[in-house]
């Protein structure tokens, strides 16, 4: 199909989620099995004929509109899901907070007083909010995963490379993800059987494994909220094996750091050039953080990419034939906003430390919500082998069920 976009912005923004510059509504193909199913899709992905804001003004200035518009969209309206509107995300999609300098901080409609998680914000506040039934967003570092937790739904990284990243800004290519949020687990598989299709082999889950260095960086009170969640994951795979993936790292901190690094150099490469020429005007968090991007990447190598493959390896051991790890998706309930910066980056530093693993090994992790702590909703994650994303959609829908 060709889709046709209205210019007009998205009626559904009351939770300030949807981008001010237009791009509006694209009917889904009549008769397909996500019909009468709205979507909102962040702004990094390509529409047609519109120019992609990609969080940033100077960006939306400087670019032309796509030619073609992103192939993972233009399944999901194959399939007949209807666009409602392009969401919110922050700049160049270079953050975990959700918080945009320049648009604003989307609705955390699951506790308003505190930030929604991004760079997949305007996504996850779409759905959390009602608005959509589901929503696109991009992984390279937790941006669909944090959101999810932090916001109370579903949400997925795939494997690396499993869904096409046609028509959408490269941030870090090798760690680059199309991912996406639900309400219900049920959906979440759904948008799979779209985007992901069969697994190449037909694994079932059969063991779990429990990231205990994963729950010690977590606070107290998320990890006895994980607890009855935990339990009943262990009726359904058995007792878990207590694993801690970090320490032949020096410890998950010292394995964020090279994931920093790594992909930091991608996103100077790829972004560099654009920054240098029109010099844009970024929020102040963001532009130290390119910054530092810009001297990381003129650093020498370090062997972190020997390093990256090492990671790789030892977990596609532990994962083979059906092997499932367990872990927190964030360190703790979502922030509130204005954190001070010290505050902001102890909150990433953490973050990362949980996420980074499922990058690092380009491993598929689903999030999804199983308890709350001081009503806000706290998110477990689970991992599985490269490629069996499918069998990790049916993992998580069975566990989602047996916690209702």
């Amino acid at each position: 199909m060709t889709p046709t976009a209205d210019s007009s912005p998205s009626p559904h923004d009351w939770q300030g989620a949807f981008v001010p510059h237009g791009c509006g509504a694209i009917a889904g193909r009549s008769g397909g099995p996500l019909e009468h199913l709205s979507m909102a899709v962040k702004d990094i992905f390509d529409i047609a004929g519109h120019v992609t804001g990609c969080g940033n003004p100077d960006w939306l200035a400087s670019h032309a509109p796509a030619a073609e518009t992103a192939t993972a969209v233009l399944q999901l309206l194959e399939a007949g899901a209807d666009m409602i509107g392009k969401t919110i995300t922050e700049e160049l999609a270079y953050s975990l907070q959700g918080e945009n300098f320049h648009y604003g901080t989307p609705v955390n409609p699951a506790c308003p007083d505190r930030i929604p998680g991004g760079s997949s914000s305007g996504s996850a506040s779409a759905v959390a909010s009602g608005d959509a039934d589901f929503a696109l967003g991009s992984d390279t570092g937790g941006s669909v995963r944090i959101p999810a937790a932090l916001c109370g739904l579903f949400g997925i990284r795939p494997s690396h490379g499993r869904v096409s990243l046609a028509g959408v800004m490269p941030l870090a290519p090798s760690f680059d993800t199309v991912g996406w949020f639900t309400r219900e687990a049920p959906l979440l598989r759904r948008i799979g059987e779209i985007l992901l299709g069969p697994d190449a082999v037909e694994v079932s889950p059969s063991r779990l494994y429990l990231m205990a260095d994963g729950f010690e960086l977590a606070d107290e009170a998320v990890r006895e909220a994980l607890v009855p969640g935990l339990a009943v994951l262990a009726e359904l795979l058995g007792p878990p094996a207590l694993v801690r993936p970090g320490d032949n790292e020096g410890g998950l901190a010292q394995l964020m750091l090279r994931f920093r690094t790594l992909q930091a150099r991608e996103i100077w490469a790829q972004h560099g050039p654009w920054i240098k020429s029109v010099k844009p005007r970024f929020g102040p968090e963001i532009a130290a953080r390119f910054e530092w991007a810009e001297r990381t990447a003129a650093l020498p190598p370090q062997g972190e990419a020997l390093r990256r493959e090492h990671v790789s390896l030892g977990l596609a051991r532990l994962l083979a034939g059906g092997g499932v790890l367990v872990l927190p998706t964030a360190p703790s309930i979502a922030p509130r906003k204005g954190l001070e910066p010290a505050a902001t980056q102890n909150f990433r530093d953490r973050t990362l430390s949980l996420t980074c693993l499922a990058g690092m090994a380009r491993l598929p992790q689903a999030s999804l919500p199983v308890a709350e702590v001081e009503g806000c909703p706290v998110g477990l994650s689970l991992v599985m082998a490269r490629g069996l994303d499918m069998a990790l959609l049916g993992l998580v829908e069975r566990l989602a069920a047996a916690l209702d």
